[in-house]
């Protein structure tokens, strides 16, 4: 399917690769008609820069997303004959300060910044999928040493499942995000978690998913999971139930971070979507109306059968990481 709502590139995200042109390059390549760059925001804080960030700043990372923005537009217009390019960004929410300093970024840039894929990367201010040592720091923040022993740790990964959603629902309903990025990350080392064993936890996502959905938005399938070992993009089944049976629309992303991720696992996406019955899918497109934060994007469904597209011949053979 030639759409993708969420990508990153070597020059604008340290543990990414490759230029955004390469990426852009790739994608139009590949067949795409329609392709997302989303680079991160900055983070605001130093000890909220990761280990390949050393030698940087906030002030860099705020730089750099400026030069992001200018190079995403001059790649829309350069490339405009070839692809539709959208330009967004992916968020943080880390500590409150994310939070002011992503609508200062958005009033400044306004008239650049047309989507926003609203993403959840830490709890307590942790980072949850850098790798594994952190996301145990992060559910252990949690942990009640009496609960635990009576609960043998049930008590304290319902309270980070919580802690994740309350986070995520905080980001949603302040700024109304057009795609909700990769809603069970939480789960990221814990594929097979089912969050309806944590009967808090699933309430709170449920209500999450109910409040997307009532503003509008889009619900990312993304196939990124699939080179970090899992075996279905994200969400799970049990979270993409929810989501159909609520009336949630879905969207592709490859959530690529260099040329040599563009349209990666997107046939085993397929074939995921295919055997859950999936029958519509969606996509970002330039409206007049926008929406209610006027930004320029509004859902269009695909057109026709899409899981017989031709597009899926052409994608990149999937490579492990």
């Amino acid at each position: 399917m030639p759409y993708n709502h969420h990508s990153h590139s070597g020059q604008f995200c340290k543990h990414a690769s490759g230029t955004l042109e390469d990426v852009v390059l790739e994608a139009i390549k590949q067949g795409f008609e329609v392709y997302g760059l989303t680079e991160h925001v900055p983070r605001y804080r130093v000890e909220d820069l990761y280990p390949e960030e050393a030698g940087l700043s906030p002030d860099a990372l705020i730089q750099q997303f400026t030069n992001f923005l200018n190079e995403a537009h001059r790649l829309k217009s350069a490339y405009a004959s070839q692809i539709t390019l959208l330009v967004g960004l992916e968020t943080e929410f880390i500590t409150e300060t994310d939070l002011e300093k992503l609508s200062a970024l958005l009033s400044e840039h306004s008239s650049r910044v047309e989507y926003i894929v609203g993403s959840i990367h830490h709890v307590n201010a942790i980072p949850i999928d850098f790798d594994h040592a952190s996301f145990e720091r992060a559910l252990h923040s949690f942990t009640d040493a009496v609960a635990e022993i009576n609960t043998q740790g049930g008590c304290h990964m319902d309270k980070f499942l919580a802690a994740y959603f309350d986070a995520q629902y905080r980001l949603l309903e302040r700024f109304r995000p057009e795609i909700i990025g990769h809603l069970d990350l939480c789960r990221l080392y814990n594929p097979e978690l089912r969050f309806s064993e944590f009967p808090n936890a699933w309430e709170i996502l449920k209500r999450n998913i109910k409040f997307a959905i009532n503003y509008g938005a889009l619900f990312e399938v993304n196939a990124a999971a699939l080179r970090k070992g899992w075996l279905t993009p994200y969400p799970g089944e049990d979270v993409i139930a929810v989501i159909l049976e609520l009336g949630g629309r879905l969207a592709l992303s490859d959530d690529s971070h260099g040329p040599y991720r563009v349209g990666e696992h997107y046939p085993e996406t397929r074939n995921y979507l295919q055997q859950l019955g999936v029958k519509e899918l969606w996509y970002l497109s330039h409206s007049s109306d926008g929406n209610a934060f006027e930004r320029g994007l509004a859902p269009a469904r695909v057109a026709g059968d899409w899981w017989e597209h031709d597009f899926w011949k052409c994608c990149a053979p999937s490579v492990q990481a």
